[in-house]
């Protein structure tokens, strides 16, 4: 049950502080409930925001900043992904995080969300697998939810990745791209349909170069194929479980992951904006 309906925080059994809710036009950071934005359950969508990694790769950036709230072109990550929810009508954003989680909370204060963003902070991180079963209470009222990796920068097609996941009702919905070293990556098969036949976490051998963009569409029943381990990876330990019961949609736009000092560096050069469809 999420907080909008119960009127209270709930208490979070997986190595978690308590969640901070962060409403739109509210300054004070904590309250115990939220309305939605009136359109109606049938077409509330919620987003997971994964945001809690050291960023290693990042140093010495990331020294003094979260990984989330590095600036591209100027501003940060997160207000970028909020600003990108917002457009596409999403309901609500949970951001779970670890190192540095002061400063995103106070950035959250000082830049008040056009839509409500609960934060979850994990004392031990518990992987991104383990943050979505964490959490499972929050979206089980819902048939399909948002996963974004926070690190990932895009101009993907939202709208249409969504209209293909309600079309085809796949446990979750992958969006796919095509890269030049699939050894670093997550690497998808489909059929001539879309299904996903295959998923392999950094193969040694690819049997492609499609790969998981770190932006997907998750349901209850890939909650439920979650293992009772932890830390619980989405990429090594979920996802292969889920073959020929997944969709891949395709990326053409552009995409980048800014997890490395090189990929940072090409984002501030290359970021285009938000498409003129969320415009």
């Amino acid at each position: 049950m999420g907080v909008g309906e119960s009127g209270a925080i709930p208490h979070n059994p997986e190595g978690c502080a308590s969640p901070w809710i962060f409403v739109p036009g509210d300054a004070d950071g904590r309250v115990d409930g939220l309305e939605t934005n009136g359109r109606g359950r049938e077409h509330a969508v919620k987003a997971f925001l994964l945001a809690a990694g050291h960023g290693t790769r990042l140093r010495p950036l990331t020294d003094t900043i979260p990984k989330c709230l590095v600036p591209i072109q100027g501003e940060p990550m997160l207000a970028i992904w909020l600003q990108y929810c917002h457009r596409l009508g999403i309901d609500e954003v949970l951001i779970n995080l670890h190192a540095n989680a002061a400063p995103v909370r106070e950035f959250l204060r000082q830049n008040a969300p056009a839509i409500p963003v609960r934060t979850v902070e994990e004392r031990h991180l518990l992987g991104s697998a383990g943050t979505l079963r964490a959490n499972r209470d929050w979206v089980a009222s819902d048939d399909c939810f948002w996963i974004f990796y926070a690190d990932v920068l895009s101009c993907a097609d939202f709208d249409g990745m969504l209209r293909l996941h309600r079309d085809r009702r796949p446990v979750a919905t992958l969006g796919v791209y095509e890269v030049a070293d699939p050894q670093r990556c997550g690497i998808v098969t489909t059929n001539a349909n879309g299904v996903i036949e295959q998923f392999v976490e950094k193969p040694v051998k690819p049997p492609g170069n499609l790969a998981f963009s770190g932006l997907m569409i998750g349901t209850p029943e890939m909650l439920s194929a979650i293992p009772e381990q932890t830390p619980v990876d989405i990429g090594s330990h979920v996802l292969p479980l889920l073959a020929g019961r997944m969709f891949a949609f395709r990326i053409h736009d552009y995409l980048i992951d800014i997890g490395t000092m090189e990929n940072y560096r090409k984002a501030q050069a290359t970021w285009p904006g938000f498409p003129e469809r969320l415009s």
